[in-house]
């Protein structure tokens, strides 16, 4: 099997401007891609939202880290992962982190799919003037470069999960729109929906009862790479310092901290959080894979 590659993040794709996602070879069939990424992704989520409850320190009060544990401390039996420059375990910031990052991901992946699966059927069955001014809206949010936009509203709005997800998912929704629209144009023109047409079916009808069910697999397997890109586009607003606001933290805020004890040999502030990231986003990218190659959809 050929090894994964890095390749930039499609025209289409919302975070393509600021992001390069981690992804295979077109064409190349992984076996068994959903069990392995949806193993790993089941791994991390219950590290994340399990873990936390194991964990008797408390990964919030910066002031009892320092009490209950040294500074910038080495791996240990102690500490997995070591400490932080502020005394805090290194492996329960990334429980909690983690917990931060995937409700992001998840969250905004699904707000910005339903915009872009409403928009897209909309456009795709609406008269082609109102359909071309929809469009239009979509390419001229496609020429802004994304990422600067999120660090605009981040500065301008403060930073909280809510924001983050309505930041996020508000502008991740045009390349969903674009594959959702380019299904409907098609599925609109089949017999059985010209038929539906005919014995007075409305648009709403079709899009419900023809279209929905026709669009369902490129919705899913979109929905799903675009979770992985929440959480990178999290990850790059928390590098810059505009992700949660401490004491809350995210994989992206750890780490800008870490890079700044990384420089004094304190490895392990960098390489975890950075591996966590890599196998979120790699399971994510396996499972849509997996989708998309058992329902040939779009993406």
């Amino acid at each position: 099997m050929a090894s994964p590659i890095l390749e930039s993040a499609a025209p289409d794709d919302v975070t393509g401007a600021a992001l390069v996602v981690l992804r295979r070879p077109r064409g190349i069939r992984i076996p068994g891609a959903i069990w392995i990424g949806g193993s790993l992704l089941g791994a991390m989520i219950l590290i994340c939202f399990v873990g936390p409850l194991f964990d008797h320190a408390n990964e919030t009060n910066a002031q009892q880290a320092l009490l209950s544990s040294f500074p910038n401390a080495a791996p240990s039996s102690a500490h997995l992962f070591g400490t932080d420059g502020t005394g805090f375990d290194v492996f329960g910031r990334i429980m909690v982190g983690g917990r931060t990052s995937l409700i992001v991901g998840f969250a905004a992946a699904a707000l910005g799919s339903l915009i872009g699966g409403i928009w897209g059927i909309t456009a795709g069955l609406v008269r082609p003037s109102v359909d071309n001014a929809m469009m239009r809206v979509v390419d001229i949010i496609l020429s802004v470069p994304i990422l600067y936009l999120l660090i605009v509203l981040a500065v301008v709005f403060r930073p909280s999960l809510i924001l983050l997800i309505l930041i996020i998912g508000g502008t991740s929704w045009v390349a969903m729109a674009r594959f959702v629209r380019a299904e409907t144009l098609s599925v609109r023109e089949r017999d059985y929906v010209e038929a539906a047409r005919s014995i007075g079916a409305g648009n709403l009808h079709i899009a419900i009862h023809h279209i929905v069910p026709n669009t369902i697999g490129t919705i899913t397997v979109n929905a799903v790479f675009q979770v992985a890109d929440a959480i990178l586009v999290l990850a790059a607003l928390g590098f810059v310092g505009l992700g949660v606001q401490p004491p809350a933290t995210d994989w992206g805020s750890m780490l800008t901290s870490g890079v700044t004890y990384a420089v004094d040999g304190y490895w392990w502030e960098v390489y975890p959080v950075g591996v966590a990231i890599i196998v979120v986003v790699v399971s994510l990218n396996l499972i849509g894979e997996g989708i998309a190659d058992r329902l040939g959809a779009r993406r």
